[in-house]
């Protein structure tokens, strides 16, 4: 390994590392506002952060035992990305299973029990920073293409995209608290973001079993 390469390993797996610890804090304070609002967004938010922190931190490890040993066949190498990639797609299904359940139950149980604005803060601040995470992975990938760095791609571009809805549904909880419409944005918020973690989940699959039967 040129000098170069271990330079590009070592800005690639701090990043990986930085956006590991940066995300640690998230569970832990969109719970503490979930159980505050009981907004059906806020908690489904909270359980795809939590699985979303572990398939970061599997995923830094996987780079990490990959870039750090001296030598492996590509059996190992193909096993320890397969480890990745699998991390990243139980983050997405767990993540729009948990929240499409959240979301169909919410349509038939509503109740906002305290402000949403603190979630709402965290759920901007979030986009921004998984924005610029995204953004940071793409310029990785134009530089040089590395399937673990593909699969955190793919995740901080789901991760954007949930903020997004997630923003927009706790906004409608601001603006309009008690009325009836609020509702359905509050569940449909958790729908429309569950089918799309499904379907990037299932695409994962998907092109798993192309690279296994080209």
């Amino acid at each position: 390994m040129t000098d170069l390469d271990r330079t590009l390993v070592s800005k690639r797996e701090r990043t990986m590392l930085i956006s590991f610890l940066i995300s640690s804090a998230a569970p832990i304070v969109t719970g503490v506002t979930a159980i505050i609002s009981r907004s059906a967004t806020q908690i489904a938010d909270f359980l795809r952060r939590t699985a979303e922190l572990t398939s970061l931190f599997i995923s830094w490890w996987v780079y990490r035992k990959l870039h750090k040993e001296a030598e492996y066949d590509d059996i190992y190498r193909v096993r320890m990305e397969r480890i990745a990639d699998i991390t990243v797609l139980g983050a997405m299904v767990c993540s729009g299973v948990a929240m499409l359940v959240v979301g169909i139950s919410r349509l038939f149980i509503y109740k906002i029990s305290g402000s949403v604005i603190t979630g709402l803060m965290v759920a901007t601040l979030g986009l921004l920073v998984n924005s610029g995470f995204w953004w940071r992975y793409s310029v990785m990938i134009k530089e040089r293409f590395d399937p673990v760095i593909a699969g955190q791609h793919k995740l901080y571009r789901a991760k954007v995209f949930v903020d997004i809805a997630v923003v927009i549904a706790l906004a409608s909880v601001v603006v309009m608290p008690n009325h009836s419409i609020t509702k359905y944005v509050d569940a449909l918020g958790c729908i429309i973001v569950s089918v799309y973690l499904l379907y990037n989940g299932l695409d994962i699959i998907r092109k798993n079993k192309v690279k296994e039967h080209p």
